[in-house]
C-alpha cells in the first residue's frame, strides 16, 4: 500500500460525511476524522457528528475521544491519528483523513517539531498581558514572527500565545521550526461548490440542529461542565449559551450560528487555497464520486 496519505477536506457543510459513506460502498475505507470539535464526547448535534447509521456503514476514528473539559491540541491529534492509521492499514483497510480543521491538516502534512513543551508561566504572563492590553499579543507576533502571524487568524488567541511561547522560550520562530519539520507525502482532495449553494446548505443545517435538539444538548452539557470552558467557545455552542443566558433571543442565536458558520467556511476555503497541488472537485456534481474512487484506487496502488 502506498505511503501517501489520502486527505479529503473542504468547508463545513459541504457534505464530506455523506460522500465518504457513499465511497465506502465501493472501497474498504475507514475514516480518520480531522475535526477539532468532534473529538469531544457528548457534543454531537452542534459539531454535526456522523449519525448512528453513518457510523455503522463506515468506521470513524478520532471522534468522541476526550471530555469537553480536557486539553487537546494538534500535536496530540497527530500522534494519535498516526497510530490509528497504522492499525487501519494492518487490518487491510484504507485510511482516509476527512475534515476541515486546518491545524490538523498542517500537523499531518508538515509534521511537528518536538522539544518545545508548554510553559505555564509564560502562558500566564501572556494571558495577563492580553487582558491588560487587548490586541498587544497580535502586534508582538507580527513583530517577532510575521510569517506565523500571516497564518494565524487575528482572533485566534490560543495559537498566537503558542507561537509567542515558542519564540520567548527558544528565541526561534515557530514558522521556521515548522518549515524545518519533515513534510509528509499526501494526496489532498478539496471539496468546494458554488458559494450560494454552500451557504444554503449551511443555513439549512443550522436550522436542523435546532430541530434535532441542540438547545437540549447544550443545557445538558452546561449542567456537567463549566460553561466557560474552551470547548464551548465554538460555533453553535457559544450562541446557544448566550441565548440561555438571556443575552439575545433564539432567533438572533440562530442567525448568528448561520452567519458565523458561513464566515468559518470562508476562512477554511482561504486556508485550503495554499495547497496548489490539491485536486478540487464539486461534491454536487455526479461524476465527482467516480473521480474520487479512481484517485483513491490509484493512490493505494502507487499509481500517479
Amino acid at each position: 500500500m502506498t505511503k501517501k496519505r489520502i486527505i479529503i477536506s473542504g468547508p463545513t457543510g459541504i457534505g464530506k460525511t455523506d460522500l465518504l459513506v457513499d465511497l465506502s460502498n465501493h472501497l474498504p475505507l475507514e475514516v480518520i476524522s480531522m475535526d477539532s470539535r468532534q473529538v469531544y464526547k457528548y457534543m454531537d448535534i452542534g459539531t454535526a457528528k456522523p449519525d448512528p447509521y453513518q457510523l455503522m456503514v463506515v468506521k470513524h476514528h478520532m471522534i468522541d475521544i476526550i471530555e469537553p473539559s480536557e486539553y487537546f491540541n494538534a500535536f496530540l491529534y497527530q500522534k494519535q491519528a498516526k497510530e490509528v492509521e497504522k492499525n487501519i492499514i494492518a487490518r487491510g483497510k484504507i485510511p482516509v483523513y476527512v475534515g476541515g480543521t486546518g491545524l490538523y491538516i498542517d500537523a499531518l502534512v508538515k509534521g511537528f517539531f518536538e522539544g518545545v513543551p508548554r510553559d505555564e508561566n509564560i502562558r500566564k504572563e501572556l494571558n495577563k498581558l492580553n487582558e491588560q492590553e487587548p490586541g498587544i499579543l497580535r502586534k508582538m507576533l507580527e513583530e517577532f514572527d510575521p510569517e506565523a502571524a500571516s497564518k494565524i487568524h487575528p482572533q485566534d488567541v490560543k495559537r498566537t500565545i503558542r507561537a509567542l511561547e515558542v519564540y520567548l522560550k527558544t528565541g526561534k520562530k515557530i514558522s521556521e521550526l515548522q518549515n524545518q519539520s519533515h513534510t509528509e507525502d499526501f494526496v489532498l482532495i478539496v471539496l468546494d461548490t458554488d458559494r450560494e449553494k454552500l451557504y444554503e446548505r449551511i443555513n439549512f443545517r443550522a436550522e436542523k440542529m435546532i430541530e434535532h435538539g441542540l438547545i437540549e444538548e447544550v443545557k445538558e452539557l452546561i449542567k456537567k461542565y463549566d460553561k466557560n470552558i474552551e470547548a464551548f467557545k465554538t460555533i453553535g455552542y457559544r450562541e446557544i449559551i448566550d441565548y440561555l443566558d438571556g443575552v439575545y433571543s433564539l432567533e438572533t442565536a440562530i442567525h448568528l450560528i448561520k452567519r458565523n458558520t458561513r464566515h468559518y467556511a470562508r476562512r477554511q476555503l482561504i486556508y485550503l487555497r495554499r495547497f496548489k497541488n490539491a485536486i478540487r472537485l464539486d461534491p454536487l456534481q455526479k461524476e465527482t464520486k467516480d473521480k474520487i474512487l479512481e484517485i483513491i484506487s490509484k493512490t493505494v496502488n502507487g499509481e500517479k
